[in-house]
């Protein structure tokens, strides 16, 4: 099988305290966004776990994501099988896209498709609980309001359509620290964005990363200033800014090379706000 494991951008991102089980409450409403990495899934006659990427920079081992799903879902089952993955990578990691956590929660849906599991989505969403936050999310590609850590997830409609631009610098922000660092600071105010006029964008982990990853703040600014931009906001833990766009932005682009160089990676989306938009 074949399966496309979209990224998300973060529209609110609120930290509500540390718990007691070292993880932060937390409540934020996420959308998938267009751009997607794309999974091979094919069954081996042995018991292997096999995964390999594009991205010779992304571990292949039991460390990455989509592999710990393939043993997840073997656990949950009870089921002897072994598997082949391969990633093609285009959503850059460390960026606050959710990108490895996509890719553990297509591995998650087509097991359950291809071995004919037929497991309730409520399910699915608890294997992928034991893995991470934010991969239950990625179980049913939809706009949703989630709390706790982020695996109780409550779907959001009438999310407005846009187009979006993603702005990655050539630095990651590794998303343990952001928060540390969040629970270190002395917690200012955050800074509302708005959206459509009904949803304002804000996250509670901009202030914090800013203030070590100076570039971000710059780039923000620079993005807000821009006429075809509504409005820009980090997504997640960084180090990706997006923009919300007014019309087609032509040129914006080259006008972010021009600024800020090569180096800075940039890429067109959409929400997804479709309920049920099929996964492959």
């Amino acid at each position: 099988m074949t399966i496309d494991a979209p990224a998300k951008v973060n529209l609110t991102l609120r930290v509500l305290g540390r718990r007691d089980d070292g993880f932060h409450e937390i409540e934020t409403l996420m959308a998938p966004i267009s751009l997607v990495d794309q999974l091979d899934i094919n069954l081996r006659e042995d018991h292997a776990i096999h995964l390999t990427c594009s991205d010779s920079s992304i571990p292949t081992d039991a460390s990455n994501l989509a592999h710990r799903a393939a043993a997840a879902f073997l656990k949950h089952t009870g089921l002897s099988f072994g598997v082949d993955i391969h990633i093609k990578k285009n959503i850059p990691h460390g960026a606050g896209l959710g990108g490895g956590s996509s890719d553990a929660a297509a591995v998650l849906v087509a097991l359950d498709r291809i071995l004919e599991t037929n497991m309730p989505v409520e399910e699915l969403e608890h294997v992928a609980a034991t893995m991470g936050s934010d991969i239950p999310f990625f179980i049913r590609r939809h706009p949703a309001i989630c709390r706790g850590r982020g695996e109780i997830i409550e779907p959001f409609e009438g999310l407005p359509n846009a187009d979006i631009l993603l702005v990655k610098p050539p630095f990651p922000v590794p998303t343990p620290w952001a928060y540390q660092a969040w629970a270190n600071s002395q917690k200012p105010s955050a800074t509302f964005e708005p959206f459509h006029g009904s949803i304002s964008l804000v996250n509670d982990l901009e202030a914090p990363v800013f203030s070590k990853y100076l570039l971000l703040p710059v780039l923000k600014a620079a993005l807000r200033e821009h006429p075809s931009v509504s409005a820009a906001l980090m997504s997640g833990s960084g180090s990706t800014i997006f923009a919300i766009l007014r019309d087609s932005a032509q040129g914006i682009e080259e006008w972010i090379h021009n600024e800020f160089g090569e180096s800075f990676q940039s890429f067109r989306a959409r929400l997804i706000t479709a309920k049920g938009e099929p996964l492959f």
